[in-house]
């Protein structure tokens, strides 16, 4: 059988991991046969999605990893997963945001590749609860000097999450004194029923004072995170303005989450310019 040039090997594992979810489980052969390539190129496919965590390998196929609601992978474990869509996502999300505005970033590796991203953004107030975003921009600061423009930022203070975040009373209350333009949130999980959700109890309080102190709320999450439902809950779809996520998400999850909240899939929303979000 001849190999799919169409697919690139992370548009092919996404599909096979968007499969293995939809179904609960899946066949090698059933997937050469979708995807027009061999055994051997499923399998290592398989190999890679197995040792990233996202699924389990069984005799002749795989099926889902299942997690307890309350397992919270550390930030070195999400930060090599999905890099393109979330490389994707933050220069989409970027785009949303005008010169001058006060900003808040929650914790997660999809903020901090956003984060990268409105570096040469002029006179951004960046209030944030995730050291690791907070480090970009004082890194930018410590290469360049204080340059003219360079963003003013808040780090909220509190207790550390494994995911690098800062949760707890002290988070709390400082943002609770806070009011910003919009808040860019990254996500455990996303559904229907369950809205947003973490794992971390303390760090849904604070995610829930940052949707309270925005004006605007955008969620950048891949498509893996659809489906996903962390132990607690913080937010409502209905409560999210926009929601920036890649071209992996599922036709049937688009017109589904497009419902209750404006959907831009980066790379192929055409106005991506923040004019109204």
């Amino acid at each position: 059988m001849s190999e799919n040039q169409n697919l690139l090997a992370e548009q092919r594992r996404a599909l096979i991991l968007d499969e293995v979810r939809r179904r609960g489980g899946v066949r090698v052969n059933e997937l050469t046969r979708k995807l027009g390539v061999s055994d051997m190129t499923v399998r290592r496919d398989l190999d890679a999605l197995a040792r990233q965590g996202m699924l389990e390998k069984v005799h002749g196929g795989a099926v889902p990893v299942v997690e307890a609601s309350t397992h919270e992978p550390g930030f070195e474990a999400k930060s090599g997963l999905e890099l393109t869509a979330k490389e994707d996502i933050a220069r989409a999300a970027a785009r949303l945001v005008s010169p001058g505005a006060a900003i808040a970033l929650s914790g997660g590796t999809t903020t901090y590749a956003l984060a990268q991203h409105l570096l040469e953004v002029p006179d951004l107030t960046v209030v944030t609860n995730s050291v690791r975003v907070a480090d970009v921009f004082h890194a930018a600061q410590r290469t360049s000097g204080q340059r003219q423009g360079a963003a003013t930022v808040v780090l909220t203070g509190g207790v550390r999450t494994p995911s690098d975040s800062l949760v707890g009373p002290v988070a709390d209350q400082a943002i609770a004194a806070l009011h910003f333009d919009l808040l860019f949130l990254g996500v455990h999980g996303i559904s229907v029923e369950a809205g947003l959700s973490t794992p971390n109890l303390a760090e849904a309080e604070t995610n829930r004072r940052l949707v309270h102190s925005a004006r605007r709320v955008v969620v950048v999450a891949d498509h893996t995170k659809w489906g996903v439902v962390g132990l607690s809950s913080f937010a409502a779809l209905e409560q999210v303005d926009t929601l920036v996520t890649d071209a992996g998400l599922p036709a049937e999850a688009r017109a589904e989450i497009s419902e209750h909240l404006r959907v831009v899939v980066a790379g192929e929303t055409e106005d991506e310019d923040g004019a109204d979000i």
